[in-house]
């Protein structure tokens, strides 16, 4: 890979688009389930989907460059804005393109699935922006979980839902909230990880509000209520017993999840190293839960 693209590549985050994944085969196991499975919708729902997050990750890249928030002694992987491989005009190219083929794609899901693909899709592109650009941004102010939770859980997840089977679904967004709280989870180690240079550069983080024993405890809850939702839904008759696997491997692995964030926040490598293969390891996390939610749907 050249380096010009191993740049991109860095850029786009891949540990971390499982986030973006898992909400749409969720949700799409859901639809199949209630007999309304729409397979080209569902795959455009997958790419708009993964565009808006490259996207979202691009605009945080090149707005957090502009405020001073990343720097050479960021503890995260190295951007391309960081090794100069890649400039900010370059950057803010890449995440308007990716956002205006969402929104060609999306003129699609808006075709079939009508006014609340709109406001979906509409929203998600503003956000996106939102999320650490413009005069109040949401990542700044806090406010990052909340749209994580509800843009990469609920909404993400019965949206999906819903432009297969034109049906809001009960299930869709009771599945998603598990999908939120892991993107909670991933955004509160990468939080956690950037506690002192986002306190240092005035990015109000509820990690940087609160402090580490906040942070650690919104990882630690968020984990525990995504594998107890299944529980929830097992509770509403016609669910899949299915369900009951993705609850009890994450069960599980708590023991051992509740232990992998420190008492206190570092600024050297190895600590960096170590947030890193966190934040990589709860993507993956969310990605075998997705497939085991999803298999109990489907089988």
């Amino acid at each position: 890979m050249s380096e010009l693209l191993a740049a991109w590549w860095s850029a786009a985050r891949p540990k971390t688009l499982w986030a973006g994944v898992a909400p749409v085969l969720m949700g799409t196991a859901v639809a199949r389930f209630e007999g309304g499975l729409h397979l080209p919708a569902a795959a455009a729902a997958l790419v708009c989907a993964l565009l808006i997050q490259v996207g979202t990750n691009l605009a945080n890249d090149y707005f957090d460059a502009r405020k001073g928030a990343d720097t050479a002694e960021r503890l995260g992987p190295r951007r391309g804005l960081q090794h100069g491989r890649l400039t900010l005009a370059q950057v803010r190219t890449g995440f308007l393109v990716c956002f205006a083929l969402a929104v060609l794609l999306g003129a699609y899901l808006l075709a079939r699935g009508g006014w609340p693909i709109l406001w979906i899709g509409l929203s998600s592109v503003a956000l996106g922006v939102l999320y650490t650009g413009g005069p109040a941004p949401l990542a700044y102010l806090g406010l990052g979980d909340i749209f994580a939770f509800a843009w990469f859980g609920p909404i993400a997840v019965a949206g999906t839902t819903y432009v297969q089977t034109l049906a809001w679904s009960t299930p869709a967004l009771l599945g998603g909230l598990a999908a939120g709280c892991f993107s909670v989870a991933i955004l509160t180690v990468n939080n956690f990880r950037d506690l002192e240079q986002d306190r240092a550069a005035g990015k109000h983080t509820l990690a940087v509000r609160f402090g580490a024993d906040f942070a650690r405890w919104e990882f630690r809850l968020a984990l525990l209520a995504a594998a107890l939702l299944p529980l929830v839904l097992l509770l509403r008759a016609g669910q899949p017993q299915g369900l009951l696997t993705p609850a009890l491997l994450l069960l599980a692995l708590l023991p051992l999840l509740w232990r992998t964030l420190p008492a206190q926040p570092r600024r050297d490598a190895r600590f960096g190293d170590a947030m890193n293969r966190l934040l990589a390891l709860t993507g993956k996390l969310e990605l075998l839960y997705a497939l085991l939610f999803s298999a109990a749907y489907w089988l």
